[in-house]
C-alpha cells in the first residue's frame, strides 16, 4: 500500500425496496453520510442479491447500462439512470484476483442492477465513480463465497471499495406492506444474532447455514440477499473497526442494517464500547 493511497473501508448495504432510490430516510441518509466520510474510491466493486447465477462474472463493459430489475412501482422509479462509468481494467483485476476460478468478463449482458444503484445514487449522486459489478454463483455453498471472497483483499490497498448489497433478512413472502407494521418476531431474533455476531468476529457461525436455526430458515428463505455480506466480512481484518450505519426490520421481513468495516483508529475502542451499551439498555 502506497503511503498515499489509504486502506479503503469495506461496507455492506441494507438496500430494501428499490424505492429508496427515490426517498429520503434514515436510511439512504445514512449511506449519504458514509459516501462522505470515507477515502474517494478510485473504483467500485459491488457483489448485489440481484446479480445470482450459475457461475462467477464480472461486468467488464465501459459504460454499464443501468437495469431496472423490478416491476410494480412508479413510473418514476423505472427513469431512474445511474450512468456510473464501468473499468474494464478493474474488471481483468478481479479475475485475476479471483484465479483458479473461471470467471467470466461480461460485456454486454448485464451492468448495474437495482442492487447497485438504489444505493450508489445516494453515496455517490454525481455518479462518477468507476462500477463493476461481481455476480454471485447461486450453486455454491454460504462457506464457499466466504473463501472466494477473501482473495478480493488486496483490493482495498488498492483504493478500491468492495461492496455488498443484499438484506440480513429478506422473505418477501411474509411481507407486510403496512409502513407500521411490527416485524416477525423471527426476523428480530435473526437480526439481533447476526448483529452480535458481527460484533463478536464470529464469522463461522455467520458463514454455517445449520448455526443460523429456525430464524435464520425464516429470514433467509433462499440466500442471495444474505450472501453480499459474506462478501464484506471475509475482508475484515482482526485489527479493524465494525460500524452499523444503519438497521432495523421494514414491512414485517426486510432487515435494513448496513454496516462498515475500516482501519481502526484512535477513540475507537471507547465509542464502541458506548454503542454496545446504548444498544443493551
Amino acid at each position: 500500500m502506497s503511503h498515499d493511497t489509504p486502506r479503503m473501508p469495506v461496507v455492506f448495504f441494507g438496500h430494501g425496496s428499490p424505492m429508496n432510490a427515490l426517498e429520503m430516510n434514515p436510511h439512504t441518509a445514512a449511506w449519504a453520510q458514509f459516501g462522505n466520510r470515507v477515502p474517494r474510491p478510485r473504483g467500485i466493486v459491488c457483489v448485489s442479491a440481484h446479480w445470482y447465477i450459475r457461475g462467477t462474472a464480472v461486468t467488464a463493459m465501459s459504460d454499464p447500462k443501468t437495469i431496472h430489475d423490478f416491476g410494480g412501482f412508479p413510473q418514476a422509479l423505472f427513469e431512474v439512470q445511474y450512468p456510473a462509468p464501468g473499468d474494464p481494467a478493474l474488471a481483468a483485476r478481479v479475475k485475476d484476483l479471483l484465479a483458479p476460478t473461471a470467471v467470466i468478463e461480461d460485456r454486454s449482458g448485464w451492468g448495474l442492477d437495482h442492487g447497485t444503484w438504489s444505493v450508489l445514487k445516494h453515496v455517490y449522486p454525481e455518479a462518477d465513480i468507476p462500477v463493476v459489478q461481481l455476480a454471485i454463483d447461486g450453486t455454491k455453498s454460504l462457506g464457499y463465497h466466504y473463501e472466494l471472497a477473501k482473495r478480493l483483499a488486496p483490493l482495498r490497498d488498492e483504493g478500491v471499495l468492495v461492496a455488498g448489497s443484499g438484506n440480513v433478512v429478506h422473505n418477501l413472502r411474509a411481507v407486510a406492506w403496512e409502513a407500521d407494521a411490527a416485524p416477525h418476531p423471527w426476523a428480530t431474533r435473526f437480526n439481533e444474532a447476526v448483529r452480535a455476531r458481527l460484533l463478536a468476529h464470529d464469522h463461522a457461525s455467520l458463514v454455517d447455514m445449520d448455526a443460523l436455526g429456525a430464524d435464520g430458515a425464516m429470514s433467509i428463505p433462499t440466500p442471495e440477499h444474505y450472501l453480499p455480506l459474506l462478501y464484506v466480512i471475509a475482508l475484515q481484518r482482526p485489527d479493524d473497526r465494525l460500524e452499523f450505519l444503519t438497521d432495523g426490520i421494514e414491512l414485517r421481513s426486510i432487515g435494513m442494517m448496513s454496516v462498515s468495516i475500516r482501519e481502526a483508529r484512535a477513540g475507537d475502542a471507547a465509542r464502541t464500547e458506548a454503542a454496545r451499551n446504548r444498544h443493551h439498555r
